[in-house]
């Protein structure tokens, strides 16, 4: 299973007009359940003249928890197809909203369909995909006289980042991603005297 997934950091907006119906749509960074709920209520008070309020999300690093909402547009027609554009990018940890106004004309279900995957595209093409790692974290306890040993094993890996917290002994908090967790914990375990804990990391 691979350690890395996509997201983004910064809200984007995109526009679409199809047949003087009007759609926003924002894509947001989120990363519970929480926030989706505040961003919701926060957007339906902003736009509360608009017809339609659309919207999915998706959660977790391994895309896990997800959730999608037509708001009165007919089943299927809306917020399938916004969760539609957020798998096709294998996005998580975000939130599409899409704003509709509308503009007197029925689009029909192929022309809802269209035109909210559009507008979902619209929001994502928009926005700064960045590509983040899932990683384990492993805590490690130890005396001085093995410090050198365990520097030698951290350099080994450019990936992996610590804190530490040095008073009668040496106590240091590493993260590192999935991938190379065992790798990492294997070599450390190989320093006779070091004593670890591992941890899942959030």
């Amino acid at each position: 299973m691979s350690d890395t997934y996509n997201t983004i950091e910064q809200m984007a907006e995109g526009y679409l007009t199809e047949k003087k119906s009007k759609f926003i749509s924002l894509i947001f960074p989120v990363q519970n359940t929480d926030q989706v709920k505040d961003i919701l209520d926060e957007y339906r008070k902003k736009y509360y003249d608009s017809r339609h309020i659309c919207w999915a999300y998706m959660l977790g690093q391994y895309r896990d928890e997800h959730r999608y909402n037509d708001d009165g547009e007919p089943s299927g027609t809306a917020g399938r197809p916004i969760m539609g554009q957020i798998n096709s990018r294998e996005l998580t940890n975000v939130l599409i909203l899409v704003v509709r106004y509308f503009g007197g004309t029925l689009l029909g279900t192929g022309g809802l369909i269209k035109a909210y995957k559009e507008a979902a595209e619209e929001a994502i093409s928009n926005a700064e995909i960045v590509q983040k790692t899932i990683n384990e974290t492993l805590t490690i306890h130890f005396e001085y006289p093995l410090l050198n040993d365990v520097m030698r094993v951290l350099k080994q890996f450019e990936e992996v980042s610590w804190e530490q917290d040095f008073q009668e002994s040496c106590k240091m908090h590493l993260k590192i991603r999935k991938s190379l967790f065992t790798r990492l914990k294997d070599n450390i375990t190989q320093i006779y005297g070091v004593e670890l804990e591992d941890e899942s990391d959030e």
